[in-house]
């Protein structure tokens, strides 16, 4: 219990003070789309590169570490294709529940498992990250171009996509440099450090922002398909490959709480660039990280009473 209240009371306080903030206008409404700009492109960025690139990669040994966490994203994704012959979902609302039920809040995460595992469970979740972020964003770009756009995708296209993020970019320059044991100098290794501390902070604040309160009164059965996946289920799947695959404690448990975040806010964006059901795609980011407070919290005090944690 006490692991539950140390580390989610900071992190969901953090989000309902973004809430708040933005409920009252507070500094202005359009200081909160600025601010999510600088956190995607410059302080997240900042983070992983910092943390990558003084990290010990002991975690890559652990294949199976990796394999656990792509495996699990690809049998859900697998469920929600056999999910959608069934349901016969329309095409874009579809996409919204895929996002909903593979995509992850990065920002969540990273607090998550610093509060609970310090600095080791910090960098092993950002090599996690490093290796799932490119595989999440490849089938949901893949599922527009087949249910909504009904093209061909284009490999081009989809490289663009993935090494444009700038996740995945902080990611592969962060790694290099560990890689080739380069020396950055002391002084933009500051920077990096200095810009890291305000990542996680400003990231919890724009999710609290990214509320919309109006999707609570939308309930629907997509919505519940996708969260019961993303929450519930996925969770179950990560535990079972894990255990098969024989992880560590540390990995295993960062494992399945990477699984039980709530989905990204990012997700309606790409919803909205790619013609995706918006609506239903910002019920669902609300819904979820609302009730992700109390799956989650449920999820480490099976941890606690496993002795995982």
């Amino acid at each position: 219990m006490n692991h539950i209240v140390t580390a989610l009371t900071p992190i969901f306080s953090l989000i309902f003070i973004g809430y708040f903030l933005k409920r009252n206008s507070f500094p202005s409404i359009s200081f909160w789309p600025s601010a999510d700009k600088l956190t995607y492109y410059i302080l997240m960025p900042s983070l992983l590169v910092y943390k990558l690139s003084h990290a010990s990669l002991e975690a890559l040994k652990e294949i199976n570490f990796i394999i656990s966490g792509l495996g699990g994203i690809l049998v859900l994704t697998f469920i929600l294709v056999l999910i959608q012959k069934v349901v016969k979902t329309d095409a874009c609302s579809f996409t919204s529940i895929t996002q909903g039920a593979i995509r992850f809040n990065t920002y969540v995460f990273l607090a998550l498992c610093s509060s609970l595992f310090g600095n080791e469970g910090l960098i092993v979740s950002v090599i996690l990250i490093t290796f799932v972020i490119p595989l999440i964003n490849i089938v949901c770009i893949i599922f527009f171009s087949i249910y909504v756009n009904k093209t061909e995708l284009s490999l081009i296209s989809l490289l663009k996509s993935i090494f444009s993020n700038p996740l995945i970019i902080a990611c592969l320059i962060g790694g290099s440099i560990n890689f080739i044991k380069l020396n950055i100098p002391l002084p933009i290794e500051r920077i990096f450090y200095i810009l890291s501390l305000a990542a996680l902070p400003m990231g919890l604040l724009s999710v609290g922002v990214g509320f919309n309160i109006k999707g609570f009164k939308d309930v629907k059965f997509d919505i519940l398909i996708s969260s019961i996946c993303k929450l519930i289920l996925l969770p179950i799947i990560m535990y079972f490959i894990g255990i098969m695959l024989g992880l560590s404690s540390l990995s295993l448990s960062i494992l399945i709480i990477f699984s039980s975040m709530p989905t990204a806010p990012s997700a309606y964006i790409l919803a909205r660039q790619l013609r995706g059901n918006t609506e239903l795609m910002s019920s669902i980011i609300t819904l979820q990280t609302f009730f992700s407070l109390f799956t989650i919290a449920a999820i480490i005090q099976i941890l606690e009473y496993s002795k995982l944690i």
